[in-house]
């Protein structure tokens, strides 16, 4: 629950799920939503999987996915899975004896598809695999590769095709005593995609693994996620999430993070309250923004920061934040801390400044946070 006694508009009931493992992060209970993403290099490639492992973990991301569609991809899986600053999920599609091997390889989980994965006979091989080298299994389901049966049955892709794929599927694992598992049921249409999780989470207690697949773009792909992913978290559904981008990996985990900090979800970093800009700007706002954005991404400690053009919204935005920076004309602005008015600081040399005040502020934080720990 994310709970809010002041301000009770923002609370959101969680969905009570199962708790399980993926390596040493746990999903599901009340454990904080993971962010994962998925490597795009050719896995084979260890060096360059491995390096784009660790960019995306250095922004956030809890798990990472690493496709594993052949032998030579699950023998440099070995590597990776040693080398890897967090848990890594094998993702097998058509070849069960992939699984196989990237359990024996050392994934924290097995992503499987009932829909191609093969009959009950192989998926009780995976379980045994998963069993015997303390692997969870996500089971994906997805609507652009739906069993041929249930396509028969329905006609087309939909929220009980969906749902029906999936707890058939729990059922296998089950039946087999093995209940180290999530689930997903992703679409690229937001619509069915929403209606299929809301669905599922009636159905079973299993963690949820929200994405709506192949999402788009950057932009576009962040708009439909955004809509998607948020609606649901929203409402309590979601234990995992994954943001689907043809871009970098790390944008995936950065659009991940931001959609949870938007909905008090999880904390990370600093978050930056600023307006859009107008002919009353006393500074360049925009350009500040995106300076701001870099210098600032090696902080991790979750605090507030907000930067204003002009006095209008400037001091009100500032009450909420922990730093606050408002044009106020004259090449010159305003520096509040803790939302009070503290002194001025000219525009040449704001960026600096601000930057020395976040991360005096982080270091303040982390340092009240090891003394009550201790």
């Amino acid at each position: 629950m994310s709970h809010n006694p002041i301000r009770p508009w923002r609370n959101i009931d969680r969905r009570k799920s199962r708790r399980i493992m993926v390596g040493n992060v746990p999903v599901g209970g009340d454990a904080p939503i993971s962010v994962q993403t998925m490597t795009n290099t050719d896995t084979s490639d260890v060096r360059a999987t491995l390096d784009q492992i660790i960019r995306a973990a250095d922004v956030g991301a809890d798990i990472v996915r690493v496709s594993t569609p052949d032998e030579a991809s699950t023998r440099a899986l070995r590597e990776i899975c040693r080398e890897s600053p967090v848990p890594i999920v094998a993702d097998i599609h058509f070849h069960y004896r992939r699984a196989i091997e990237a359990a024996e390889a050392g994934a924290a989980c097995l992503r499987i598809n009932p829909g191609n994965i093969g009959d009950a006979a192989r998926v009780r091989e995976v379980i045994k695999a998963a069993r015997d080298h303390g692997c969870s299994i996500r089971i994906g389901v997805n609507a652009g590769s739906l069993e041929k049966h249930l396509l028969e049955k329905y006609g087309e892709p939909c929220p009980d095709a969906m749902v029906e794929s999936g707890l058939d599927h729990i059922r296998i694992l089950q039946d087999n005593d093995f209940h180290e598992f999530k689930i997903s049921v992703k679409a690229s249409d937001v619509f069915l995609a929403a209606a299929a999780y809301q669905q599922l989470a009636e159905a079973t207690d299993a963690p949820i693994h929200l994405g709506i697949t192949e999402a788009g773009g950057l932009v576009s792909g962040t708009v439909k996620s955004a809509i998607g992913l948020g609606n649901l978290l929203w409402m309590g559904i979601g234990d995992t999430i994954r943001v689907s981008l043809s871009a970098d990996p790390v944008e995936e985990v950065k659009v991940g993070f931001e959609v949870l900090k938007s909905l008090g979800l999880r904390t990370r970093g600093v978050q930056i309250i600023s307006c859009p800009s107008c002919a009353r700007q006393g500074f360049d706002v925009i350009k500040t923004v995106e300076t701001l954005e870099k210098r600032l991404e090696h902080i991790k400690t979750p605090m507030s920061l907000s930067i204003i053009g002009c006095v209008v919204n400037g001091p009100g935005e500032a009450l909420m934040t922990d730093i606050g920076f408002t044009g106020g004309g004259a090449g010159s602005g305003m520096v509040y801390l803790a939302g009070k008015q503290n002194h001025k600081m000219t525009n040449a040399q704001m960026v600096d400044h601000i930057v020395e005040l976040v991360e005096k502020r982080a270091a303040e934080i982390e340092a009240a946070q090891s003394a009550a720990a201790e």
